[in-house]
């Protein structure tokens, strides 16, 4: 492609497979690729991204919506049920949902629960980018229950 008078560099050959693969649907290829570019570019933003949407996908794609979001709210101080309904209302775009749900497992667990809470809510803000007001809403709720 040209711009002007000067070519156009040609896109990072594996972040535009990495694209791909999760356009097809091969989630397992796309993390893969994502994650061969991260090796090389460890502060590249587009695959960061790119890595967290492939991964959540991943975790959602054998869940069924009705037996989990059950389970979670019968066990509400189970937080694999409650990451796994986190990680469905982010995908059906229920951002604020899922954020208020692990703010308030984070609130509620301690040790180990709590970390996994924490980095899962983390992880799901990389998701939505770091510049979106209800990541920065968020990231205030998780400071003000960890300290």
């Amino acid at each position: 492609m040209w711009r002007g008078d000067s070519p156009v560099p040609p896109a990072n050959p594996t972040l535009a497979a990495a694209h791909a693969a999760l356009d097809n649907g091969d989630l397992g290829g796309a993390v893969q690729a994502y994650r061969n570019v991260l090796a090389d570019e460890p502060a590249n933003l587009e695959a960061k991204l790119g890595l967290a949407q492939a991964e959540l996908l991943i975790r959602v794609r054998e869940l069924d919506p009705e037996r989990v979001r059950k389970e979670a709210a019968e066990r509400p101080d189970d937080v694999a049920a409650q990451l796994a309904v986190a990680d469905l209302d982010l995908v059906g775009g229920h951002v604020e949902d899922a954020f208020g749900r692990l703010v308030s497992t984070v609130r509620r667990t301690a040790g180990e629960d709590r970390d996994t809470a924490r980095i899962r809510l983390l992880e799901l803000f990389e998701v939505v980018g770091g510049d979106d007001p209800r990541v920065i809403a968020a990231r205030g709720a998780l400071a003000r229950v960890l300290f």
